[in-house]
């Protein structure tokens, strides 16, 4: 008998097999995620972006996008307003308090960078043209006590594109 998700030794063979692949399926498809590493840890933007940076020093591009993906998809929208909120960048005493802006085009920054490790150059790019377009007053917090800001480093790696695709 087949009651509530359970299989009693009475159910037909044919009803066994399905719930056992099912469960099977469930169990490889749980298996594939913690294979992957993904851990979105707290879904703060910090964490994810710090998670972003370190899985591009480890060169795991599949977390990178991730992390840099979750980011984006949770934060895209307060980034946006924190950005359309400035005339220019922020004072470094108050660069903090544009956390989603600066995650967020930070995170576009890594996703550019790698892509262009894995020679994805047209998608790189548009990372990084998105980053310039949208969110170019973000300003990333360097561990030697500084801001950088991603976009200008990211605009410089557009012209090297523009130039390297006018040579091929």
């Amino acid at each position: 008998m087949y009651f509530l998700g359970s299989v009693s030794e009475h159910a037909p063979r044919r009803q066994r097999q399905r719930v056992a692949s099912l469960l099977l399926f469930t169990l490889a498809w749980a298996a594939l995620g913690s294979a992957r590493g993904q851990d979105f840890g707290d879904h703060t933007s910090a964490t994810l972006a710090g998670k972003a940076w370190q899985a591009l020093g480890e060169g795991k591009h599949d977390l990178v996008a991730a992390y840099t993906d979750k980011c984006r998809e949770l934060y895209k929208g307060e980034a946006a307003k924190q950005q359309a909120s400035l005339t220019g960048f922020a004072p470094a005493d108050q660069a903090h308090s544009y956390w989603a802006l600066n995650d967020v085009g930070t995170c576009l920054f890594i996703a550019g960078e790698s892509l262009a490790q894995q020679g994805k150059s047209k998608e790189a790019a548009s990372a990084f043209k998105k980053l310039v377009d949208d969110f170019g007053y973000c300003q990333c917090w360097d561990t030697k006590g500084w801001f950088w800001k991603p976009a200008e480093t990211a605009a410089g790696k557009l012209k090297q594109f523009e130039f390297d695709a006018k040579l091929d």
